[in-house]
């Protein structure tokens, strides 16, 4: 004789409207007073008990396992949107563009419990056919927190993109460095653009174009302190930048800064030229203080700078200006004084560096072909008799 179920534990019914044998356990209740129901659902009896098994072991395990349709594209967007509060904009931006561009096209469809270590590893292998190891980094890290999110919220067992390490990628555009030759000739086509003050300080003083973008006029000094002691030359206080809470990008990078002369004179007629589009402006002028802004007080974003900096490029010759960035200045800032012999750790302390080992690898372009100074020294230990 059959042994009657007891009160409670579920059931297995045929599913008329689905086609599915559907096998039920009742769990309870929750603080609310619903009922808990665990379904699972086959073809057949077994595959259907088989199911609700594996859901009760999730449950048993503390697992309160997503919808059988959740998938990799619902994690990545419940991260976008939920998992990024208080992230600066541009990092909520540039996530969003390699998530969409990247992740979801080609992983979005697949539901998230079952995507596996083998999935991301043929993902990233294709990747690095097209993009630079920086950029695998990225979208790797983006599938990362987004499956760690939804980990943590029970939608799935385990993390597997943890466990692939991201390839060797495609290598990346190296940044470049003006020559002297290529420099005058940029200052002299930049010469009454919008652009003219900004390249020069930039070019003169290797800020970066977050500090430069950030700078205050009452963080310019034009006349110096000559009554301090000792006197202070004309200088900038690059104290801020448009990094999340106005900081520098490191503790060294608040610095103060005196200004060639060039610098000075450019600026002065930019801060005469500024009051003049203020006029013109009237009501529609924002006030911010900004040095560098649009034509109506705004603060410039980075596809402005870039786009101004390569039109005001676009006539000088030998340079394409599509290959050029306003960051490229910082390099030509730094190549330009270690082509004249001025020591690394100078160069390092007026670009706001940490210390010299990113000022010698990544922005130290223009290295003289010749290092003359040991030859220099023996020549003067060792004299060489005029009469051999």
């Amino acid at each position: 004789m059959t042994k009657r179920r007891s009160r409670g534990d579920g059931g297995l019914h045929w599913d008329e409207k689905r086609q599915r044998w559907i096998a039920t356990a009742n769990l309870g209740f929750d603080p609310s007073g619903k009922r808990i129901v665990k379904r699972g659902s086959g073809k057949t009896k077994t595959e259907a008990k088989n199911k609700l098994k594996e859901v009760l072991r999730d449950h048993e395990d503390g697992l309160a396992i997503a919808p059988t349709g959740y998938t990799v594209a619902d994690a990545v967007n419940d991260w976008l949107t939920y998992g990024l509060a208080g992230r600066d904009e541009g990092t909520v931006e540039n996530c969003t563009i390699l998530s969409q561009n990247h992740v979801i096209p080609a992983l979005g469809a697949r539901k998230l419990r079952d995507l596996s270590a083998e999935d991301v590893d043929r993902w990233l292998a294709t990747k690095a056919k097209t993009l630079s190891t920086r950029t695998l980094q990225s979208i790797h890290s983006c599938l990362n927190r987004s499956v760690k999110r939804a980990m943590a919220r029970d939608k799935v067992k385990r993390n597997v993109v943890e466990l692939c390490s991201v390839p060797q990628g495609q290598p990346g555009r190296p940044s470049k460095a003006l020559t002297f030759t290529q420099a005058e000739a940029v200052l002299r086509a930049a010469a009454g653009t919008s652009m003219h003050a900004y390249i020069v300080v930039a070019l003169l003083t290797g800020a970066r174009t977050e500090e430069l973008r950030a700078l205050t006029w009452d963080h310019v000094f034009l006349k110096g302190r000559p009554d301090t002691d000792p006197p202070q030359p004309p200088h900038i206080a690059v104290w801020r930048s448009v990094r999340r809470g106005g900081d520098t990008k490191t503790r060294k990078s608040r610095r103060t800064l005196a200004l060639p002369a060039r610098c000075v004179e450019v600026l002065w007629q930019h801060f005469e030229d500024q009051g003049w589009e203020r006029l013109a402006a009237g009501d529609k002028w924002e006030e911010h203080g900004l040095v560098f802004s649009s034509a109506v007080g705004k603060p410039l974003d980075a596809p402005n700078v870039r786009r101004a900096f390569r039109q005001a490029l676009k006539d000088v010759d030998g340079l394409n200006a599509d290959e050029w960035t306003p960051r490229e200045l910082r390099h030509s800032f730094v190549s330009l004084l270690s082509d004249r012999g001025v020591p690394l750790e100078e160069i390092s302390r007026l670009v706001g560096h940490s210390g010299t080992a990113v000022t010698e690898e990544v922005y130290r372009k223009q290295i003289r072909p010749v290092i003359q100074t040991g030859a220099v020294v023996m020549d003067g230990i060792f004299k060489r008799d005029p009469k051999r």
